[in-house]
């Protein structure tokens, strides 16, 4: 597939790279898998590619590793063909200490939802699946852009 995005996270900054990639992504919550015996969440979504002045859209996969647990807050898992929107990704640092990588990545839904994945520390892979497609879908912000 042409221009397709494969991006790994082992810090805090390329977490922020991933973040920049999801935003405005697209998922079912459905589609939300956390596997307590792997320790991964994985989420499938459809990710618009700012990366370019297309609008397009890609289905992506996000996977996350070294899960000690995962907590969700206004993510309503009732209907699994309801739709979520991806903000952003965040990474709070358990401790001070630089020796101790584990902490908590944050995803960011609109309408205020949230998953809090505790993890040993940050170890994210992001990867396109399938192939690009035009959209007319336009992500708004509130800010006007």
């Amino acid at each position: 597939m042409s221009g397709s995005l494969k991006l790994r996270a082992e810090n805090e900054d390329d977490l922020v790279v991933i973040s920049s990639a999801l935003q405005d992504a697209i998922l079912k919550v459905g589609e939300i898998v956390f596997n307590p015996r792997g320790r991964y969440l994985s989420l499938r979504l459809s990710r618009f590619r700012h990366e370019n002045d297309k609008n397009e859209r890609v289905e992506t996969g996000l996977r996350i590793d070294s899960v000690l647990g995962v907590k969700s807050r206004l993510i309503d898992r009732s209907d699994p063909e309801a739709f979520a929107v991806l903000l952003s990704a965040q990474f709070e640092k358990a401790s001070v200490s630089e020796e101790d990588p584990s902490g908590d990545i944050r995803l960011v839904f609109a309408g205020g939802g949230e998953i809090d994945i505790a993890v040993e520390c940050v170890d994210a892979t992001l990867a396109d699946l399938k192939n690009v497609r035009a959209t007319d879908k336009l992500p708004i912000h509130y800010d006007g852009t």
